[in-house]
């Protein structure tokens, strides 16, 4: 007996639907490979392990640590901020968070520079928020106007080119000035020459992990030169000559190039390819420097303040878009021992729209392991893997 066609036209549908339930059931996974993936760059996020305090010597606050203490425990540092008048209120939502969950207890220094003279405004809602002595500087032309050899009229064409290419604040002469300023040009301020360490905070950075031990006084105990909290990849269209500049630079002090390195870490080119040709031959990993607790002896060092100056001289700071992040990065990645580079796995810390959230019960406001509550593509920005591979996690 012949069978109708609408119901062989039903059987074939459930046959192929069958079919396709079948294969979505028992495919090869592909999600590792997926922008979105969570897990994308590792197995297992080793932030979702449990984490306690770092491996080493520890100092826990004291009455030497009072913010009149005259024989203080406090070593020579501060909390340090680049800031503008108008970002006052962010600038106090930060504070507030990092007194909240350290500074309370140690009271070190805040020191906050700008390119104009603070308000009394900022002075007067800054110092409020903390009980710590608060150090009010305006920089010099000096240190943060462009320097003699930078042409206008060539900053004006290459900020238009890269414009074109989608790179944010290309035209802006003050993010420039900026980068400049953060990677060669901070430390040498003059309300700076009796500090050795310096924390770095942002506006609109939040903090959500309790710490209970000086953390200057950890990486001056443990011989750490430089902490961080994210690893992220750079966009390669801002900094295509920083990686050839770099190799002229090694060519002319091969003996800069620390035996320890962590060299293969800054050339990787097989995690993300097509950024190392687009950089050429620079895997564009960098530390995150709006979060960064480092020894200012390095970028003192010869070795360092000979690889700024040829940069400097070089233009990419305002021919391109070079940023202090993968500038110090670089640096450190080459110069130093990698062994005194920290992640500071146990501060839970956000600068939009990446975190650094530990599985720790110190920890409040942040979700465990999140790297990111933006579109899902961000997740392949992390580089924490990378760092791991080639130095550890520390």
């Amino acid at each position: 007996m012949a069978i109708a066609r609408p119901v062989r036209t039903l059987g074939l549908l459930a046959v192929l639907l069958w079919c396709f339930f079948l294969y979505q059931m028992f495919k090869p996974s592909t999600s590792v490979f997926t922008p979105g993936a969570r897990y994308m760059n590792f197995e297992r996020d080793p932030m979702l392990d449990p984490t306690g305090e770092p491996d080493g010597i520890l100092v826990r606050t004291s009455e030497k640590y009072a913010p009149d203490a005259e024989d203080s425990d406090r070593v020579a540092a501060t909390l340090l901020a680049l800031v503008r008048n108008e970002e006052v209120d962010d600038m106090v939502a930060s504070m507030v968070d990092l007194e909240r969950t350290w500074n309370h207890k140690f009271n070190y220094p805040w020191t906050f520079f700008n390119d104009k003279p603070f308000s009394a405004e900022f002075k007067k809602k800054t110092q409020a928020a903390t009980n710590a002595k608060c150090i009010y500087e305006v920089i010099s032309d000096e240190f943060w106007q462009p320097p003699s050899w930078i042409d206008q009229d060539k900053f004006d064409a290459s900020a238009a080119k890269l414009e074109k290419q989608g790179v944010q604040y290309a035209k802006m002469m003050s993010y420039h000035q900026m980068c400049r300023w953060n990677s060669g040009m901070f430390y040498k301020q003059p309300a700076l020459k009796d500090m050795r360490y310096y924390w770095r905070v942002e506006p609109k950075v939040h903090f959500f992990c309790d710490v209970d031990y000086d953390v200057f006084r950890y990486m001056q105990d443990n011989n750490k030169t430089y902490g961080f909290t994210i690893n992220l990849y750079d966009d390669p269209k801002t900094l295509p000559t920083l990686w050839p500049e770099t190799q002229k630079f090694l060519a002319k002090h091969p003996t800069y190039l620390h035996e320890q390195s962590a060299h293969k870490w800054v050339t990787d080119d097989i995690k993300r390819p097509e950024h190392n040709l687009a950089a050429q031959g620079f895997s564009t990993c960098h530390f995150w420097s709006n979060f960064e607790v480092a020894d200012m002896e390095f970028w003192r060092s010869k070795v360092y303040e000979d690889y700024f100056e040829h940069l400097d001289k070089a233009g990419g700071f305002f021919y391109e878009r070079w940023g202090d992040a993968p500038v110090h990065s670089i640096a450190l990645g080459l110069f130093e021992d990698k062994s005194k580079i920290h992640w500071f796995r146990d501060i839970g810390y956000q600068h939009i729209p990446f975190f650094n959230c530990p599985n720790s019960p110190k920890c409040k406001g942040c979700v465990t392991g999140r790297l990111t509550d933006g579109e899902a593509f961000l997740h392949r920005e992390d580089c924490r893997p990378n760092w791991f591979k080639y130095a550890g996690q520390g």
